[in-house]
C-alpha cells in the first residue's frame, strides 16, 4: 500500500517537494536500480488534465528520497483553484516490477491575474 502525502502548489510558481520512500520496516528504501514516474490529474480517469511531474533521485539512492518538481510555466497551466490526484510509481529496472509508493491530493492555489 502506498503512503499518502498531500501537497500544495501555487499556480504560476516553480514547485518542488521531496518525498521519502520507506520500506515495510519503516526505514528509507534503497532506490538503487529503480526508475520513478509521477503523474497528476483532476481525476483518476482524466486524460485531458494529466500532467507529468519531473522526478529525480537523491544522489545517494539509499536515502529513499525522490524529488518532485514542476516549472512555473507548468504550474501556470494548471486549473486553479483545484484539487488534483497524483501518484509516484517506481519501477525495478531488472524485472520491470512497478510499485506505487506515494499517492495523495495536490491542492492548486490560484495566482492573481491581471
Amino acid at each position: 500500500m502506498a503512503a499518502v502525502a498531500n501537497l500544495t502548489i501555487d499556480q504560476g510558481a516553480s514547485f518542488s517537494s521531496s518525498v521519502t520512500v520507506k520500506g515495510l520496516d519503516g526505514l528509507p528504501f534503497d532506490l538503487t536500480g529503480y526508475t520513478a514516474e509521477a503523474k497528476m490529474a483532476l481525476g483518476y480517469t482524466s486524460t485531458r488534465t494529466r500532467t507529468t511531474i519531473t522526478t529525480t533521485f537523491d544522489a545517494d539512492r539509499t536515502t529513499g528520497i525522490i524529488s518532485l518538481s514542476l516549472t512555473a510555466a507548468q504550474t501556470a497551466a494548471l486549473d486553479a483553484p483545484a484539487r488534483y490526484v497524483y501518484d509516484v510509481e517506481i519501477t525495478l529496472t531488472a524485472d520491470s516490477t512497478v510499485t506505487r509508493v506515494i499517492e495523495g491530493i495536490i491542492t492548486v492555489r490560484p495566482n492573481v491575474t491581471t
